[in-house]
């Protein structure tokens, strides 16, 4: 039953104001009652719609989140599809290089195998001379050894040597100024010799002259010819002591202070 409002008319007979008070009382009552749950929808819905925004934001950044991994998906898938074109291309350039290098391959493992024989027989020998070497390097700390111990017996054998050497060489050197000073001796000689031949020339071309300067002097004054010839004589003689004049002037030269046996 509605209230009435107040200035409406009423009979005294009909509601009393007790009933009206509580008819209003009600009515306020189911009034506040309908207000606190329409507030209480109110509150509920406000705080749905809250989460509603909260939920939607959220949805946006994994919506955002969800475009971004979708590009770099994109992106990515491209690049590896690109990758995979290039992987093709490559595989089948390879495919297409193994087909020729396989006669090459071939070659190469037969040339292979033969430096791997000529690699051990090189390896054999090296081990060979290694051996070979470790004998020589003892062989020789052996003999350096021995060497040690005996060195005062070298040096004195290398003293004796060159003092050997010395005395040739000294030797020599006397040898040799022993020839020099014969040669000098010789072309000295036979220096004083071919003076001494064209002096003794001279004096027979002297003689020749005066023997022919006397026979003409017979000739004009018709002299005797023994008396001449025994002139003669005495001259050819008297060239005997011009000789021997002559020769202490050669001999001279031997003492002027000079030795004939030194060197030049």
């Amino acid at each position: 039953m509605e209230a009435l409002p107040p200035g409406d008319d009423m009979t005294e007979g009909t509601i009393t104001p007790e009933v009206q008070i509580k008819q209003l009382e009600e009515a306020l009552a189911t009034e506040t009652d309908r207000l606190q749950k329409l507030f209480a929808a109110y509150e509920t819905q406000e705080k749905e719609l809250v989460d509603s925004k909260a939920e939607i934001e959220v949805l946006e950044k994994e919506i955002i989140d969800r475009e971004i991994e979708k590009e770099s998906l994109e992106s990515i898938i491209a690049e590896k599809d690109v990758r995979v074109r290039e992987l093709e291309m490559k595989a089948t350039k390879n495919s297409k290089r193994v087909e020729h290098l396989e006669p090459e391959l071939e070659k190469m493992e037969e040339k292979y195998s033969r430096e791997k024989d000529r690699l051990g027989k090189v390896f054999g020998i090296a081990e060979e001379l290694d051996n070979d070497l470790r004998l020589a390097v003892t062989e020789m700390k052996a003999r350096d050894d021995w060497y040690v111990d005996h060195m005062q017996i070298f040096e004195d054998l290398n003293k004796a040597i060159k003092e050997r050497y010395e005395m040739i060489e000294r030797a020599v050197e006397s040898e040799r100024k022993s020839q020099h000073m014969s040669r000098a001796f010789t072309e000295r000689v036979e220096e004083m010799v071919q003076a001494r031949s064209e002096e003794m020339a001279e004096e027979e071309a002297i003689a020749v002259e005066a023997e022919e300067a006397t026979a003409a002097v017979e000739v004009v004054e018709e002299a005797p010819a023994e008396e001449p010839a025994e002139e003669e004589a005495p001259a050819v003689e008297d060239a005997t002591p011009e000789e021997s004049s002559e020769e202490p002037a050669a001999q001279k030269d031997w003492g002027d202070g000079q030795d004939p046996w030194a060197s030049e």
